[in-house]
């Protein structure tokens, strides 16, 4: 009598050790998915120039004229090394408000493969920016990646600011 007791009770445990493997062995997997794809995202593909160089130090060695009057604009790249600018960003700066803008956009006249060294680039954009306090002009290179060519935007420091336009 005693052992038909004990068989009942002892078959009343808790999970099958091999259920309990199961699910440990499913959660590990499930958080180290998820660690993963939190860190892959968080890893930017890096963007290369000039066999290999990331394009971020590129950036450093873009050197740029520009001046804004009278709603023309005006940019030379006056690069000692070859790198052309692909395109510029335009942070504008009017009455507390702040609107960046890419200037191949509202601009017909940008050159469609960029502002080659020694090149200058002139043109009207009075329309498109209206009457800014500041314009800060931000130089976008264009760099190759595993997934082909892609643009990068530089530095705010490596762009050229212009004040009371």
């Amino acid at each position: 009598m005693r052992l038909k007791y004990f068989y009942k009770r002892q078959r009343k445990r808790g999970l099958s050790p091999v259920v309990a493997t199961v699910l440990l062995i499913s959660m590990v997997v499930a958080i180290a998915v998820i660690v993963f794809l939190w860190f892959r995202g968080m890893v930017e593909e890096p963007i290369t120039k000039f066999e290999g160089k990331n394009i971020e130090l590129v950036c450093d060695d873009v050197d740029f004229d520009a001046d804004y009057s009278n709603g023309f604009l005006d940019i030379s790249n006056i690069a000692s090394k070859n790198i052309p600018i692909y395109d510029i960003n335009i942070r504008i700066l009017s009455k507390g408000s702040e609107n960046t803008k890419k200037l191949s956009e509202i601009s017909e006249d940008w050159p469609k493969k960029g502002l080659n060294p020694g090149e200058v680039y002139s043109g009207n954009i009075e329309n498109s920016v209206g009457n800014p306090d500041s314009i800060t002009l931000i130089p976008v290179l264009l760099g190759n990646s595993e997934d082909g060519t892609k643009t990068h935007v530089c530095e705010e420091s490596d762009g050229v600011e212009i004040n009371n336009v």
